[in-house]
């Protein structure tokens, strides 16, 4: 639609820049804008800071600490933060579309915004969708780098940032990666929002795999499913990269009838590939990577551009190990909210030094996810410590091999007391984070500094 002088209600600041990011791209399309949020300024200090300007010269008004069901239904456009839950059920979202106006979201500002032609590769997934998201765009950059493909590489999505601010520098020669989550493909569906919305699939479509995840956003597990898929659903000359990864036969049945017949399992090399963060699932990420970037037009073979990925370093928050003290390696695995990911962080560690000397920490935020795999590791491991609103039920069932901790800080005490040098200290939650700090950032940068022996004042409570 056109934004030129349109009304349009930001739904949501947000903790993480998002909203502030959309309004400032709104207004530097010409829109008036208003920006509302059920929380009120305090807790939104930073976001209100970076439009401060734009409410000071009267582009961006505020409405904060509640939202009025007037500021959605008399304005020309919507945009909604894709954190809120279940948006159909939503009333004020509701109101709108009784009232005509179209919903849109981040993601969709940025898919329209594209210039015609330029390469888009999509990554979703249940666990390792970040990781092989970073690997692919790692791949690109070292071959712009090189010389050998024209272009710049953007790397954003639900990883890296809003590429709002940047869409204007992005030209059709360029590659854009773009990490989604199963929120975002949902408001990329097909008349989601406003019945003239059109589906969207990127041109390369990576699905790492899908387990039970985020049933409090989607409401069920066929629905999640249903919107993960939606990465293949759209673009009928897509590239789809499905990596064997989902265990469920059942489920790798669907994903694989949704992917179509000409869809790329990645093959992972005989000799395996090094890397320098650990575990076979980051193999198979990174067997993922190259072909999803082969796909993409490059014209080397997946093969031969797995070596550019050893020198890839990892991401914060996902198996990065973030020291080494007294003997005892730390890993920082923070990033893992779900049990499946919980399971591959361990797994990582079967070969050296095997799961037998990893201390894990898991619990926090609960999603509704069914913690017990996690709980049943007990009686493999160094010892299992549990932190955060799930921590009593997983220590509960894992029985008298789980130390239940409370918060962080206790959980690191336990095991500095207890570890021996040769062993794995590993942050890898499978919750989270939101019960006792404000994102797994901080919870994952809390860990590294006690690992690191610096004194901190604690975060969280039991």
């Amino acid at each position: 639609m056109q934004l030129d002088g349109a009304n349009i209600t930001v739904m949501g600041l947000g903790h993480f820049g998002g909203g502030a990011g959309v309004a400032r791209f709104l207004v530097g399309r010409g829109a008036n804008v208003l920006v509302t949020d059920m929380q009120p300024a305090d807790k939104l200090a930073d976001g209100v800071a970076d439009i401060a300007d734009l409410v000071e010269q009267g582009s961006v008004r505020l409405r904060l600490g509640e939202h009025n069901i007037s500021d959605f239904t008399t304005c020309d456009l919507v945009v909604a933060n894709p954190a809120v839950p279940k948006p159909w059920d939503n009333r004020f979202l509701r109101a709108a579309h009784a009232a005509g106006i179209p919903v849109t979201t981040e993601i969709r500002l940025v898919i329209e915004s594209l210039p015609r032609g330029v390469a888009t590769i999509g990554i979703t997934g249940s666990a390792g969708k970040s990781t092989t998201s970073a690997m692919i765009a790692h791949i690109l950059e070292r071959l712009s780098a090189s010389g050998q493909i024209s272009g710049r590489v953007w790397f954003g999505g639900n990883i890296g940032g809003s590429l709002l601010a940047d869409v204007s520098a992005i030209t059709p020669a360029d590659h854009v990666v773009l990490e989604l989550s199963s929120a975002m493909l949902y408001w990329l569906g097909e008349g989601v929002g406003f019945d003239a919305a059109r589906g969207w699939s990127p041109d390369v479509a990576v699905l790492t795999n899908i387990s039970n995840n985020h049933i409090d956003w989607h409401g069920d597990f066929n629905h999640y499913c249903d919107s993960k898929l939606n990465i293949f659903r759209y673009h009928q000359r897509s590239a789809r990269i499905i990596p064997a990864s989902t265990p469920d036969a059942a489920l790798a049945a669907r994903i694989a009838a949704a992917a179509g017949p000409t869809a790329i399992t990645p093959a992972v090399p005989k000799g395996g590939v090094p890397l320098l963060i650990p575990g076979a699932h980051n193999v198979l990420n990174a067997a993922t990577a190259a072909a999803a970037a082969h796909a993409a037009g490059i014209a080397n073979t997946p093969s031969e551009l797995l070596p550019l990925l050893a020198d890839f370093a990892g991401l914060p928050h996902r198996l990065q190990c973030v020291c080494e003290r007294a003997g005892v390696r730390y890993f920082n695995d923070s990033k893992s909210t779900t049990p499946d990911s919980c399971l591959l962080a361990v797994r990582a560690f079967d070969e050296a030094p095997g799961r037998s000397r990893v201390h894990l920490i898991v619990g926090g935020y609960d999603k509704g996810s069914d913690l017990s795999p996690v709980a049943a590791l007990a009686n493999q491991l160094a010892g299992l410590y549990t932190i955060g609103k799930t921590g009593p039920a997983i220590a509960a069932a894992a029985g008298p091999k789980a130390l239940a901790c409370g918060t962080l800080d206790q959980a690191m005490s336990a095991i500095a007391s207890r570890a021996r040098p040769g062993d794995v200290a590993l942050l890898s939650p499978a919750c989270a984070s939101w019960d006792q700090f404000k994102n797994y950032e901080q919870r994952g940068g809390h860990f590294a500094a006690l690992a690191r022996g610096e004194q901190l004042a604690k975060v969280g409570a039991p």
